[in-house]
């Protein structure tokens, strides 16, 4: 690596270093902060204007520790270690400059704690106890910051160092800078909302201001346990520390978006590390927004109820999508029960007069006997289930053996096979049907307690087939084989398969068949027809 690249990773490295000490200190600063204001609105909804006087004066107090924090933490303005007494004297300006303001929170905070006691007010007194212990951790991490560039606290400060450095470290190793080669970028209504930060305060803060919103907040002090929530119950939101140890912030990130069942929870990203690559890379991998810390309350709220928005529009396309999907589904079913497959896929594809000629099918007609003075003695409710049981086994036995249905008329059944794509052993299949046509009949008949019998007629020949009207589609076939086919049909024995000539000859290598006599066929003379037994043995 260059000189100038390795000076600008260094500096990026630097940059970072900054920013988890920051967080280091924006943590308590925010409870603070947080826990001052919500004591501030409760206080003046009750009425305690003496209590408003010194919150007030505690918000002061914080609001001047954030603005001399922010102007010595400047990573700009930070002297470089060989400049004015280095880090040593920044960290020594640092203690001066906030132990004022840190010690007015603490006074003031412990006064109005024994006040809220002695008047009565339980309410305050678990968040002023919230605001001394931020203000106690604050002068801890300062000490501390202080005591790092002394003998005395060496052990601890490198292990405070070192701590920051991993954490640090982690989060700069999966987001690159733009610069580079940026080949793994990836892509007010109550809700659940899971908060990620492995900072104590901040997790109760940010759960406590969302509470009072009216939301359901979990919590997570890491991203393992953060990903085990999201598997284990579905939320909204998700408000995700970048920095953390042991699984950062974007690669609990990445994992979430990765996850069909989580990829979809919209999560706003929350951190100290400002730098414009951080929220490029966030954005890239999914994230719905990125917050700094510490966080302006009502631009998080705008963030959180954006983001509640957006996720509900989602939500509500998806179902719509899904509605879209499932109404599809039922048109394409009752589509397909009228047309043949191929036949709707042709008129999808634009044709508009389908006709075919098919010079070798089947048909076969099927009709009830005695159906009419049936009908007359039973309900109408009777005569539907009796057809239903009956029209509904008879088109499985068409699916079963690769027969299109035509047509029903009243008690009559018309099945076809050759079309709407030409096959070979259509008449076979044809007769195999017929056979399994007379058996459901008599099982219907034993259900309802009566003596069913059926016609069947069939004959194999040429004929034409295609779309007839265009608002009631149906597909329909004609010509000389479907009049002999139902005159074979009008012609039959009850519960016994009436054969044509040329039905007889296609199929009886594998039937057994007995001669019925010579039938009149309109235009064709006297034909000879057969009486479909049973399927060979052998066949």
């Amino acid at each position: 690596m260059s000189e100038e690249g390795e000076a600008s990773t260094s500096r990026r490295f630097e940059r970072a270093l900054v920013a988890f000490v920051k967080q280091e200190f924006n943590a308590p600063l925010a409870a603070i902060t947080g826990f001052t204001e919500i004591l501030l609105e409760d206080s003046r909804q009750q009425g305690l204007d003496a209590f408003v006087a010194d919150l007030e004066r505690i918000a002061g107090a914080a609001r001047e520790i954030w603005r001399l924090f922010q102007v010595l933490l400047e990573a700009d303005a930070q002297p470089a270690p060989s400049e004015g007494g280095g880090f040593a004297a920044f960290r020594a300006q640092l203690r001066h400059d906030l132990r004022n303001p840190l010690n007015a929170v603490k006074g003031y905070g412990e006064m109005l704690i024994e006040e809220a006691r002695e008047e009565g007010h339980e309410f305050l007194i678990h968040d002023l106890t919230k605001v001394l212990e931020a203000a106690g951790q604050l002068l801890e991490r300062l000490d501390a910051l202080v005591e790092s560039g002394r003998g005395a606290g060496e052990a601890d400060a490198a292990r405070r160092a070192a701590t920051s450095r991993d954490a640090v470290s982690g989060v700069l190793d999966s987001i690159r800078p733009i610069s580079a080669d940026g080949t793994d970028g990836g892509r007010a209504l109550s809700s659940r909302i899971l908060v990620v930060d492995d900072t104590p305060a901040n997790r109760d803060l940010l759960a406590r201001r969302l509470i009072r919103e009216g939301h359901f907040v979990e919590t997570a002090e890491s991203g393992a346990a953060a990903l085990e929530l999201l598997a284990a119950s579905g939320f909204d939101l998700v408000l995700l520390d970048l920095i953390m140890p042991a699984m950062s912030g974007f690669d609990v990130l990445r994992r979430i978006k990765a996850n069909p069942a989580t990829r979809d929870i919209p999560v706003i990203m929350v951190s100290a590390l400002d730098e414009i690559d951080s929220t490029v890379r966030c954005i890239e991998a999914g994230a719905e927004d990125y917050l700094p810390k510490p966080f302006n309350p009502v631009l998080l709220r705008a963030r959180i109820n954006a983001s509640l928005e957006k996720k509900r529009l989602r939500d509500r396309e998806q179902a719509f999508t899904e509605q879209l999907r499932a109404e599809k589904e039922k048109s394409e079913a009752l589509l397909l029960n009228i047309l043949p497959r191929t036949i709707v896929q042709r008129m999808r594809q634009g044709e508009i007069e389908i006709a075919d000629r098919f010079a070798d099918v089947t048909i076969l007609f099927s009709d009830l006997v005695g159906f009419t003075s049936l009908a007359a003695r039973f309900p109408p409710s009777r005569v539907i289930e009796l057809l239903n049981r009956v029209f509904t086994e008879f088109d499985r036995l068409a699916d079963e053996h690769g027969l299109e249905k035509i047509k029903t008329i009243g008690d009559a059944y018309m099945v076809a096979g050759g079309l709407p794509e030409a096959r070979p052993g259509h008449a076979l299949a044809a007769a195999d049907m017929a056979l399994r046509m007379i058996e459901v009949v008599r099982e219907a008949g034993e259900v309802l307690g009566e003596t069913l019998h059926v016609r069947i007629g069939i004959h194999t020949g040429p004929a034409t087939a295609g779309i007839i009207g265009r608002h009631k589609f149906i597909y329909d076939v004609w010509g000389d084989t479907v009049n002999t086919a139902s005159r074979m049909e009008s012609h039959g024995l009850p519960n016994r398969i009436h054969l044509s000539s040329a039905t007889f000859h296609a199929i009886r290598d594998s039937f057994e068949c007995a001669p019925r006599g010579a039938l009149e066929i309109r235009g064709k003379g006297m034909m000879e027809t057969y009486l479909l037994l049973h399927r060979r043995a052998s066949a």
